[in-house]
């Protein structure tokens, strides 16, 4: 089986702060960690590498270059190669130009059995790169996948996350699956794997590479921009009220009251 994850460098966002003035993301001095939803992914396709031997696994991401010290995180996790696919020409992509992008990347991969990536990135949460790179590739894409029940020959039962429950799918082959926090626990980096993560060569594209226009990704092919970005002002502190429950129940009356609530 030929498996490829898509994988994400995004900020911290525990540390993440927006400028007030310019209302764009602070990124200086900002850690850049593996997406989360993405981890969750790599370990979806480690396991089914480890159910049937043979299997490969590959991860593909698009950034800068910096994006190679994650994807050498995911060779340290068990992936057998990386990909990056880093260019000026890239920057300033909004989900369907990094969905174009990411295609094209993964069809110079060549033939492939399942494509597994995170529900969203932490740090857009739009949920829209999976399921748009499955539409440009011409392949079923099953979001929110919270379990794997059984590989067939040909397809995969999987469990669809909903709000009130799940709905199982069964989905043929190739397919775009995208993972939850709830599928797994990913594993964690083993000192050997670590020491020859840094062995390999992790190959980097570009637009050329990868047979793309300059004008048919990044900024340009952007039909959406991100004009600004600001943090709601904080709300007032609350009010605690004391005394036995009709005591409250009448104070409470008394200030919705006071507030022309009531």
């Amino acid at each position: 089986m030929k498996i490829i994850v898509l994988a994400k460098q995004v900020p911290d966002t525990n540390e993440v702060k927006i400028d007030p003035v310019k209302g764009t993301l602070i990124r200086d001095g900002v850690p850049s960690i593996l997406n989360p939803d993405d981890a969750n992914a790599l370990e979806a396709a480690l396991t089914a590498k480890d159910q049937f031997p043979g299997s490969t696994v590959s991860v593909l991401s698009m950034g800068p270059g910096q994006a190679c010290y994650m994807l050498r995180e995911c060779l340290a996790m068990g992936a057998d190669d990386a990909y990056l696919l880093s260019s000026r020409a890239f920057g300033g992509a909004d989900t369907c130009a990094t969905s174009t992008t990411l295609a094209a990347g993964i069809r110079k991969l060549g033939k492939f059995d399942i494509i597994f990536a995170g529900r969203q990135a932490i740090d857009g949460d739009t949920a829209q790169v999976g399921p748009q790179t499955a539409y440009r590739l011409g392949i079923p894409v099953v979001t929110y996948v919270m379990k794997i029940r059984e590989y067939k020959e040909k397809s995969v039962v999987v469990e669809r996350q909903l709000e009130d429950g799940y709905e199982v799918i069964e989905v043929s082959l190739p397919c775009m699956l995208t993972a939850v926090k709830e599928l797994n626990e990913p594993r964690y980096m083993t000192i050997g794997r670590i020491e020859e993560a840094y062995k390999k060569t992790i190959t980097i594209w570009d637009e050329n590479d990868v047979a793309l226009k300059p004008e048919s990704c990044g900024l340009k092919a952007s039909p959406t921009q991100v004009f600004r970005s600001f943090t709601p002002p904080p709300k007032g502190k609350g009010e605690m009220l004391k005394g036995t429950v009709p005591e409250m129940a009448a104070q409470l009356v008394a200030k919705l009251t006071e507030k022309h609530v009531l």
